[in-house]
């Protein structure tokens, strides 16, 4: 259907032209919402339609298709030169890794545009920056250069960071500053990495590329192993802080609590599989002596996070601090995943960051729902909701129970095939994340019962309390039902995922 057009390219740039457009409506600024929700619906559309046209056995002579001599297995692929003398390349393209994050992200911006409908507040300048957002993590998810790959990852920073700051909650300040310094220190670790790979292709080689298969080439064939154990550490910790891995967490939760209930929804749906996506797309396959060497560690730090994560919940009174401590949790399974470097482990990480995308968007928007109308997110303030919020109530239940991991909604089969991949490799070890699944059952049956049911309370004036809205109301139920579909038929992500897993995994025999 996209031959001969660069699709992938187009789809990158609507929210950029979308962005534009927003930024100059200048006295208009009351229709900001509904030029970002056209460009960001558009791009969400035709990626869509990307899924539909994706060959899960593609023909290797097709357009847009490429393979580069086993190394990779792209579609929709495009290549332009940028800056030859240092052999930076805009090269774009799909693979069953990427391709689920690339429609999520389309989707969940979509939908935050929608859920922010009612923002009065600088909408121009909001709107936008979720639209600039937008940009930086599609590209992130496609880019093939590992020059363009950082420019697009430092481009997702500044959005971020002013929405915390502007729109954020009482100490948005600190939270900004604090998400800042974080990631940026992850950044340049992370740039530390690139370039050293890329001055080691040089003297190695002679070639001057940031191209990711001339560096994964050059890998696998002249890197030595104290190299990469080194530049393994480095990438690893520049994207475990993204995902983000204990110890290194502690700006997840501040970023939270006071970003927008938007800046929530895409800093947990999106910003945190960057660096889970940074992990199994460039760290482990590029660096496989590296991944091997480090691979208890990264089991270790994996458990860690699932523990605390989990543990630190039962202490929470904020719901939507809870919500934050239990992604770090939730993200911990997928790096468990990569760290078994098996076909098993590392599809269900993938997976799992693809479920975890659409749970912690319910969830996040329910807390801002309650928040809205209820004034409060302290759960010992809230009880017997369901009585003048039946249909939030009813869908925050169903959110809740997607992330403990009932089965039959999205998160159980990515979890279960964790835990059955970590079995395989490191035997009744399995029951530390196990028992993580039983304390975060415990937190969320808690925290429903406290707030949403029992006798009303009589901490907030129940009387202005009133339903979901609609524009609430619609982007979590799409999200709802996609749990429900997802949950039911797993097997429809798995196809994608699992061939460019294997292709990832080439060297572990885990394929």
């Amino acid at each position: 259907m996209f031959e001969q057009i660069p699709i992938i390219s187009i789809i990158i740039l609507l929210p950029l032209m979308g962005a534009v457009v927003t930024f100059l409506l200048g006295k208009y600024g009351s229709y900001a919402k509904y030029v970002a929700l056209a460009f960001s619906a558009a791009a969400l559309v035709l990626s869509l339609l990307l899924v539909f046209d994706y060959q899960l056995d593609p023909d290797p002579t097709a357009t847009g298709y490429h393979e580069g001599n086993g190394w990779f297995d792209y579609q929709f692929y495009e290549s332009y030169t940028w800056i030859e003398s240092l052999g930076i390349t805009y090269i774009v393209g799909l693979d069953g890794i990427s391709l689920p994050l690339f429609v999520l992200t389309t989707l969940l911006s979509t939908l935050s545009i929608l859920f922010s409908w009612d923002t009065k507040t600088r909408p121009k300048a909001y709107f936008g920056l979720m639209l600039i957002l937008e940009v930086g993590v599609l590209g992130v998810f496609t880019t093939l250069d590992y020059f363009v790959f950082y420019v697009f990852w430092e481009v997702v920073l500044i959005p971020m960071y002013f929405m915390i700051g502007i729109w954020g909650g009482p100490n948005k300040d600190y939270a900004a500053i604090k998400f800042f310094i974080y990631t940026h220190v992850a950044s340049l670790a992370l740039l530390v990495g690139i370039m050293a790979m890329y001055f080691q292709v040089y003297v190695e080689t002679g070639a001057t590329s940031f191209a990711m298969e001339d560096v994964w080439r050059a890998g696998h064939t002249d890197f030595a192993r104290t190299f990469q154990i080194a530049i393994f550490g480095a990438t690893f910790f520049g994207f475990g802080v993204k995902l983000p891995m204990v110890p290194f967490h502690t700006w997840l939760p501040d970023a939270h609590v006071e970003a927008p209930t938007a800046g929530s929804v895409l800093l947990a749906g999106l910003l945190l599989k960057m660096g889970g996506y940074g992990i199994i797309r460039i760290s482990i396959p590029t660096l496989p002596e590296g991944a091997e060497a480090l691979q208890l560690l990264m089991a270790a730090i994996a458990l860690a996070s699932i523990l605390y994560g989990a543990l630190v919940c039962l202490a929470q009174r904020d719901l939507k601090k809870m919500v934050a401590y239990s992604s770090i949790s939730h993200m911990g399974f997928v790096l468990l995943g990569y760290a078994t470097l098996t076909s098993v482990g590392a599809t269900a990480g993938v997976f799992q960051m693809f479920a975890h995308g659409l749970v912690t968007a319910v969830l996040f928007m329910m807390c801002g729902v309650v928040q809205h109308h209820c004034g409060t997110r302290i759960i010992q303030s809230l009880g017997g909701l369901t009585k003048k919020m039946p249909t939030a109530s009813a869908m925050m239940t169903m959110g809740f129970l997607a992330s403990l991991g009932l089965p039959g909604l999205v998160s159980f089969a990515a979890e279960f095939m964790v835990l059955a991949s970590m079995f395989s490799t490191w035997g009744l070890w399995l029951f530390l994340p196990i028992l993580s699944v039983a304390i975060t059952a415990a937190y969320y049956l808690w925290a429903l019962q406290r707030s949403m049911f029992g006798p009303l309370t009589t901490k907030i004036d129940t009387s202005k309390v009133h339903d979901i809205s609609w524009y609430e109301g619609v982007p979590v139920a799409v999200l709802l039902v996609l749990i429900a579909i997802f949950g039911v038929f797993p097997a429809v992500i798995f196809d994608y995922i699992n061939p460019a897993v294997d292709i990832a995994l080439r060297l572990f025999g885990g394929g």
